[in-house]
């Protein structure tokens, strides 16, 4: 198993939260914080030069805006992820941070537990959201102008007829924000086996993360049936 340390770069205007998310990760080996930026310009900046593997930052940041760092990141350090680090105040931008790249929401108002386990799964390409701040993108993510999400792999959606009653039963349960152990215990199947159907739905509708999953199903209208 790798030790390669996750290199994060932390992005806040309040210098108390940066120490509280320092303090927060402190215990954890295989996190290492690179550099800290007390505003948007500063995290770009940083971002560019130090490289690192993921940027845990507010939404709201001095002298320059969130969505236009996430901007700037995604054409200046593509390498680096982003993680938002913010308030459910700001939720009505979410879905505009997702399009633009951004790899999961990190809600301020969580267990500090989670700020590690975010950044494994954001690292390792996965999407971070938990269960209320999927739905309050899904919500907001319903247009089918809004469909193509910046994680898509340009591949079309396919038919969804090819779907069997038991993989739209569970796409309707991702479309809410249920966890697959979520879902195993409300089917009354074992998790892997909700691995299992997730797998071969990804593949019949040509998506790549539960995100992209769930737009679909709010595109289709697949969210509201049975």
């Amino acid at each position: 198993m790798s030790t390669t340390s996750i290199r994060v770069l932390l992005a806040d205007g309040q210098p108390i939260v940066l120490e509280g998310v320092k303090s927060a990760l402190n215990p954890y080996s295989s996190i290492q914080i690179v550099g800290e930026a007390i505003d948007g310009l500063e995290a770009i900046d940083k971002t560019v030069h130090l490289d690192p593997d993921v940027v845990l930052m507010d939404l709201k940041l001095p002298r320059v805006d969130g969505l236009t760092v996430i901007r700037s990141i995604q054409a200046r350090a593509p390498r680096s992820k982003v993680l938002l680090f913010t308030t459910s105040d700001y939720k009505d931008e979410f879905v505009e941070a997702m399009k633009l790249g951004c790899s999961g929401i990190l809600l301020k108002e969580g267990p500090t537990n989670l700020i590690e386990k975010s950044l494994q799964k954001v690292c390792a390409g996965e999407i971070w959201l938990d269960s209320n701040t999927t739905a309050a993108v899904i919500r907001q993510f319903a247009a089918p102008s809004d469909f193509p999400a910046a994680h898509g792999n340009g591949k079309p959606p396919r038919e969804r007829a090819q779907l069997s009653q038991r993989e739209r039963e569970i796409i309707v349960l991702i479309a809410q924000g249920y966890k697959n152990k979520e879902i195993a215990e409300k089917m009354f199947i074992t998790e892997q086996t909700v691995k299992n159907h997730l797998h071969n739905v990804f593949d019949k509708l040509g998506v790549s993360d539960r995100l992209e999953l769930a737009l679909y199903a709010i595109h289709n209208s697949l969210h509201v049936k049975s």
